[in-house]
């Protein structure tokens, strides 16, 4: 089995190479160790790669920003490509090397729920392909309320939650915990669940513990901006 590590504002993913025998839960757990998850590669040419993406409990991610934007990165450094086509699940994420290391990401449709309140927090469900709970409040709090809404029953298949603070227009502050894994840094696709959650439209800077992603919003899609770097 070839891998590598590669790490995406704060996440780091094992890239597992074609070529061996197909993970499983329990393989895919023992290989994610103390990283954010897996990322299989299942096919690939020169400018599309599909891939599976398994979290550290062995279960799989439907979509991951960071995932998906670190699959392009190496497709690209393996092909030397700008334009490509990242296929996880149902969802295909169109990525472009901007050559200064930002890699933009056509994440597709975004779908934002009406504002609930759920046990006193103000919530809003929000779905890029995988499932989001966006609570306003102060993002300090998500040790307590990430876990206790992951598996609320208003989420039967669980979700990602983030706790985010607006700190003005097109600027907001939030931290993330992940489905199947706990607190991460950063994430894609929180990072663009939280500027739907917050804005209509335009240009919106994440800030996560990891490091800042810019998402822009038009009509109800989202382009993710950020890095991907291999680190061993």
């Amino acid at each position: 089995m070839t891998s590598s590590t590669w790490r995406a504002l704060g996440n780091t993913y094992v890239v597992v190479e074609p070529g061996g025998e197909r993970l499983d839960a329990s393989s895919a757990s023992a290989l994610a160790h103390d990283t954010d998850g897996v990322v299989e590669v299942l096919a690939l040419t020169n400018e599309r790669v599909e891939i599976a993406i398994w979290n550290p409990d062995g279960s799989q991610a439907e979509l991951s920003g960071n995932g998906t934007r670190i699959a392009a990165a190496w497709l690209a450094a393996r092909s030397g490509s700008e334009r490509i086509e990242v296929v996880v699940g149902e969802r295909t994420v169109v990525t472009r090397m901007l050559g200064d290391g930002t890699v933009e990401q056509e994440m597709g449709e975004v779908v934002v729920g009406q504002a609930e309140t759920i046990d006193g927090l103000s919530v809003r469900a929000v779905s890029v392909g995988n499932p989001h709970a966006v609570v306003l409040g102060d993002p300090d709090t998500i040790t307590e309320v990430g876990p206790y809404l992951e598996t609320h029953a208003r989420f039967p298949d669980r979700t990602n939650v983030q706790v985010a603070r607006v700190d003005g227009p097109g600027e907001v502050t939030a931290r993330v915990w992940e489905r199947g894994v706990g607190e991460t840094a950063s994430s894609g696709t929180s990072a663009v669940a939280v500027a739907a959650a917050t804005h209509e439209a335009g240009d919106v800077l994440v800030h996560f513990p990891g490091g800042d992603l810019r998402v822009r919003l038009e009509a109800g899609a989202a382009l993710l901006y950020g890095s991907a770097e291999r680190v061993s």
